[in-house]
């Protein structure tokens, strides 16, 4: 107990006793004097404690008299609450109820010579009041019976959270101390400010890189911390980013009003945030390692004990992240290997068991490749130990050189490697760096004076399909690796061999039209369009063939994706564009009738900032009159997002024609359209096929036509084979058709002929 405490006991005390001697001196009054004689103490306690609460129980009629104080401490006026004893039933925390009336209990009995307790009671607005209460009794004379408690209430909630934060803080501390892991610690510093404010949930981001990666957030929804996880950061990037961007306390009163939670807004506000302050983490050096986020479900900025615990939780994190970090560099100065200096099999061991936490927790994907040099027993053994040594320093300087920089390469034993790759969406990128190692690791190399290639074989094994823990996962990879030994070395393999397959086929199809691309060893076919009034050929569309010596013919559908993906598509482009144009120029200097040439533009390309110059370029050096040259785009790209519409209208700008492919196989084609300037829609194959089968897609058919016609544009049916759907089309007011009824797509000397007959269609 405390001096205050127990000065104000001391007076409550000899209140008492004074009351008793008042109750000798009256002992014969009549019951009105009684009454005064009660007024009048609880006058007397009321200015002795003026800064206490305090209450009067009557034990016979539960009536009970609560202060102006104590109602205040709770939130409410002092015309609120009845004065019955149920008011305090209700208030009093549910889990404090039994313990606190048996302490009453214990105290009327005799079985306590005191009564003090403590207690949880509920504020106004619903949060937790921590009371100290203290009381004592008022018997009869007559008969000894207690018939009041009278006593006080404090409020000790501060203190209650200043204890509880010490303990907090020791048992962070007691963490540390035994090593436990970073992640549970940050968690153990959240919750325990969180414990200090109610309502308030805290977040933790370490910064790697330029990236923000989750820390600890243990009362903030996964969905949320996992849409934050791997952001770039940025002066913008809601608080955390913005604050480790800028360095500095970054302090958002409303989430959906800051300019800088703009694009993040969208994954904070269903999860109840509504602010969110932030302090960067510095080390003891000042850089930045990272960001503490305090967040709470309405808007506010915080006030001054919220601010300094905002200062010293990210204080106390750096302390944190700081040391992690040194002893991660300590780690790795521990687990380098000696002789080639990359990792040690010891720190591939921890490092696969962190990363398999890790990827579990985030739901993540990695491979392991797992290398062995191919015939290093006859370096040894011709050449030497050193010469040996020597090999093995240049293959780990090749590997790193293969592999991505934030790859894990690391020697296990001998002329065993491994390569750890993470975040693995698709095996192209695993392929990527297999196929880097064979490829540098092949190289020639002067060894003891002599020339020597080496090579190896890889064995890959992936996290979680393969193996979800280590030492299934480096079984896999051992049993992949000797597969690969098996097909005759220096090459790759997968665990599952269908894998094997199909990546090595996917690897040399993408090698192969890579060089053809290059080489420009595609070519172009033609498919004419015809007015279907005049039967004229009006214009055609060009088509890139591929025909591969060993593939033999391959589909557009295989190699135009293959060069989207692997970064082609523009050379491709500009090849073809250029090639279309100089023919569509050969066609009119020869004497034949102006044609309109349609190119194919794949949406990724589209958008690129370089197209509108691109086909600038292509019209002034070939020649090509800009009305005669039409792009077709799918209706992918066919949204009303700005950076699209700027593209339509600069390529008008130029005169060139557009059309959407494939109309009315996408989403909100119509919507879209009024914000476009287009000239044609091409109607898909698709809807032609089944239009003289089903009155539906014949209805569709007719009203695409209309609705385009209506909107300003011209029809494109492709993909017409019959004479019975040509008819139809004429009959609908269709204006143009393509497709095998005319003719299959055919070179350019074809098409010369076809334009040099009397009629170009025979119905």
């Amino acid at each position: 107990m405390n001096n205050t405490d127990k000065s104000k006991f001391q007076l409550l005390e000899e209140n008492r006793q004074l009351r008793l001697e008042l109750a000798d001196a009256h002992r014969s009054a009549d019951k009105s004097n009684a009454e005064l004689y009660k007024r009048e103490e609880q006058a007397t306690l009321a200015m002795r404690g003026a800064n206490d609460g305090l209450w009067d129980w009557n034990l016979e009629t539960d009536y009970v008299y609560f202060s102006p104080r104590w109602k205040s401490m709770l939130g409410y006026s002092e015309t609120e609450l009845e004065n019955i004893f149920n008011t305090w039933e209700q208030l009093v925390h549910p889990d404090d109820k039994e313990p606190v009336l048996k302490k009453v209990q214990d105290y009327l009995s005799d079985r306590t010579e005191s009564f003090e307790v403590e207690m949880r009671m509920l504020h106004k607005n619903g949060h937790e009041v921590n009371i100290l209460s203290r009381g004592f009794l008022v018997k009869r004379e007559s008969d000894a019976k207690p018939i009041r408690l009278v006593g006080t209430h404090v409020d000790i909630s501060e203190r209650i959270k200043a204890k509880l934060f010490d303990e907090n803080s020791a048992k962070i501390l007691e963490m540390i101390a035994i090593g436990d892991s970073v992640s549970e610690i940050y968690d153990a510093i959240a919750l325990m400010y969180e414990a200090r404010h109610p309502g308030m949930r805290c977040s933790l981001v370490e910064l790697h890189g330029n990236k923000l990666m989750h820390g600890g957030a243990p009362s903030i929804p996964e969905e949320y911390c996992n849409a934050l996880n791997g952001l770039v950061y940025g002066p913008d990037i809601g608080s955390c980013g913005t604050s480790t961007y800028t360095g500095k306390q970054v302090l958002v009163e409303n989430i959906e009003t800051d300019y800088k939670w703009a694009n993040l807004k969208q994954v904070a506000l269903p999860h109840g945030m509504r602010c969110c302050w932030s302090e960067p983490i510095l080390n003891s050096s000042g850089k930045v390692l990272g960001a503490f986020g305090m967040y709470y479900d309405y808007p506010a900025l915080p006030d001054e004990g919220e601010s300094k615990d905002l200062k010293s939780a990210a204080r106390l994190a750096g302390i944190i992240m700081e040391r992690e970090q040194d002893q991660k560099r300590i780690r790795q100065l521990a687990y380098t290997d000696e002789l080639t200096g990359l990792a040690s099999r010891a720190h591939f061991y921890q490092n696969l068991e962190e990363l398999i936490k890790t990827s579990k927790r985030h739901d993540r994907r990695f491979a392991l490749l797992y290398i062995d040099l191919d015939n290093f027993k006859d370096v040894n053994d011709s050449l030497g130990h050193d010469a040996g040594d020597l090999l093995l320093k240049e293959v780990a300087e090749r590997l790193s050189k293969a592999s991505r920089e934030v790859d894990f390469v690391s020697r296990l034993s001998g002329d065993e490697f491994s390569i750890v790759v993470e975040d693995v969406i698709d095996d192209l990128s695993v392929i990527n760096v297999a196929q880097r190692c064979l490829d540098i690791i092949s190289k020639p190399f002067e060894l003891s004076s002599r020339k020597h290639i080496p090579s190896c074989s890889i064995g890959i094994a992936h996290y979680p399909d393969d193996g979800k823990n280590l030492s299934v996962l480096l079984k896999a990879a051992d049993t992949a690796l000797y597969a690969a030994k098996e097909s005759g070395k220096n090459c790759y393999a997968f665990y599952k061999p269908e894998l094997t397959h199909k990546a090595e086929y996917r690897f040399q199809f993408e090698q192969y039209l890579r060089e053809a691309i290059e080489e420009q060893w595609l070519s172009l076919v033609y498919q004419p369009q015809v007015d279907i009034n005049s039967g004229e050929i009006i214009g055609v569309e060009a088509l890139s063939r591929w025909h591969h010596s060993t593939l033999g013919q391959v589909s557009p559908i295989d190699f135009i994706a293959a060069a989207e993906r692997i970064g082609m598509i523009k050379v491709h482009t500009e090849w073809v564009l250029y090639t279309a144009c100089r023919q569509a120029i050969a066609w009119k200097n020869a004497g034949l009738p102006a044609l309109k040439m349609a190119v194919n533009i794949s949406p990724i390309h589209f958008l690129d900032k370089d197209l509108v110059s691109l086909v600038k370029r292509v019209i002034d050096e070939t020649g090509m009159v800009p009305s005669e040259l039409g792009l077709e785009v799918t209706e992918g790209v066919v949204q009303t997002d700005p950076e699209n519409l700027s593209v339509f209208q600069e390529l008008k700008d130029l005169g060139i024609l557009l059309a959407i492919d494939d109309f009315g196989t996408g989403y909100s084609s119509f919507a879209s359209l009024k914000h476009l300037k287009v000239d044609y829609l091409k109607i898909d194959k698709y809807f032609i096929d089944d239009m003289m089968n089903d009155e539906k897609t014949m209805l569709l058919v007719s009203s695409m036509i209309k609705m385009g016609q209506n909107l300003g544009h011209e029809i494109i049916a492709e993909g017409v084979e019959t004479s019975e759907q040509f008819d139809v089309l004429n009959n609908i007011n269709c204006e143009t058709a393509q497709g095998y009824l005319f003719s299959k797509p055919v070179t350019a000397n074809e098409i010369s002929k076809l334009l040099t007959l009397p009629e170009s269609v025979e119905n």
